[in-house]
């Protein structure tokens, strides 16, 4: 992965941290500089990135802790509408997905769709705004 890209990630990850971006504004700068998804571990605190060829950089972001032993898909999909609405900031957003059983997240750019997953690999699926199968 080029230094560019590298830093493009590193930038969007620490810039979601601190709660200064939005997702679809992430989403943006992801696609600009090719990356085809990205995986988020929140008990580890890491995201890995990809790049269609496969070159990836992993980042280390900041840990949510503990997940629910049971998943909750729909409060997953309770917390993605309200940071849709914007009422709460991407800390809270993981915060209650984990209260809801989510240990980690994909995010497909290409597929435009985000998978939430628990511990048993229970998931949900949500669709980027505007994008259907």
């Amino acid at each position: 992965m080029d230094a560019h890209v590298r830093d493009v990630v590193r930038e969007m990850s620490k810039a979601s941290d601190e709660e200064r971006i939005t997702f679809p504004a992430v989403v943006k700068a992801l696609m600009e500089v090719k990356i085809e998804r990205y995986h988020a571990d929140l008990v580890a605190g890491r995201k890995i990135y990809y790049l269609p060829d496969g070159d990836l950089e992993e980042v280390e972001v900041d840990k949510v802790g503990g997940a629910a032993r049971e998943f909750s898909a729909e409060g997953v999909e309770k917390a993605v509408r309200s940071i849709q609405r914007e009422e709460i900031r991407y800390r809270e957003f993981c915060r209650l997905i984990a209260d809801a059983g989510c240990v980690g997240y994909f995010v497909s750019l290409a597929g435009r769709r985000a998978v939430y997953y628990g511990r048993t690999a229970d998931a949900h699926i949500e669709w980027f705004p505007g994008a259907r199968p």
